[in-house]
């Protein structure tokens, strides 16, 4: 019996009818490869925790470094006023802190620094004094003239007082400032400062307890690392309260703020 060897012949799709398609199985991908151990898994958890925690630490330093150096420095020059930056005061009588800003502010307007000095902050509920009047009267009392103060009397954190002085330095023409705060103060300060457009340059005081007593000085600089994280990244600032501030007047010398506001340091 012999075997027909010849080829068969080829298969004809017919009209309208389509060709079947074999799909070969796809290979690769994800199929074959090892799974990461649980031990690989917290390594890669360590690592990137290190890293976040690095970057943290580098952060800090550089932000530590940088409120040092603002506060070692005194740009006192010529300029259209000086603005002092509230502090705690009690029934009209200045805290420490904002005795030793005003001091500070007094003597540079006693040397021809600047023809108006600014007072700022507002109050706490039940205060019958703000600290920017506070400053008027203390500034009064020890020889600056009450035509050449201008208060900004409701701001209730640094920097809604330093968008209240900005109006004040529009509806005057102001242009540069110098801004009178503790050393740990100034970087905040100026940063926000110059961020409003105004042209400012640091004179902190040298006789603030906060910056003579260590253990204020450390809290000082907590409070002042938080604060410039929060300014800088979501452009707040702490303490901030809730509801907008009243608007200041730009006349001096103002009433108090009716509004309560929270000490601007």
């Amino acid at each position: 019996m012999s075997l027909d060897r010849r080829p068969a012949a080829p298969r004809t799709v017919r009209d309208g009818a389509r060709p079947r398609i074999r799909i070969a199985p796809v290979t690769g991908g994800d199929h074959g490869r090892p799974r990461l151990t649980l031990g690989e898994r917290l390594r890669d958890l360590l690592l990137v925790a290190f890293a976040f925690l690095l970057g943290g630490t580098l952060l800090t330093g550089y932000a530590t470094l940088r409120i040092w150096q603002v506060g070692q420095e005194d740009g006192r020059r010529p300029v259209d006023a000086i603005v002092v930056l509230g502090a705690a005061q009690y029934n009209g009588r200045p805290s420490g802190a904002l005795a030793a800003r005003l001091d500070h502010a007094i003597e540079l307007y006693k040397a021809g620094v600047a023809p108006y000095l600014i007072t700022t902050g507002g109050n706490l509920p039940g205060d019958n004094y703000t600290e920017a009047q506070t400053g008027f009267n203390y500034a009064t009392k020890h020889g600056v003239p009450a035509s050449a103060i201008l208060m900004e009397d409701t701001g209730r954190t640094t920097l809604e007082s330093i968008q209240h002085v900005k109006t004040i330095f529009d509806a005057h023409g102001f242009h540069t400032a110098l801004f009178v705060s503790d050393r740990s103060h100034m970087l905040r300060v100026l940063r926000q400062a110059q961020d409003q457009g105004i042209e400012a340059w640091p004179s902190p005081t040298e006789t603030s307890p906060d910056d003579l007593d260590s253990t204020l000085a450390f809290k000082s600089l907590i409070h002042e690392l938080g604060g410039m994280g929060l300014y800088v990244f979501v452009n707040e600032d702490v303490d901030s309260g809730g509801g907008a501030a009243p608007t200041p007047t730009a006349s001096a010398p103002a009433s108090s703020a009716s509004a309560p506001a929270s000490t601007a340091s």
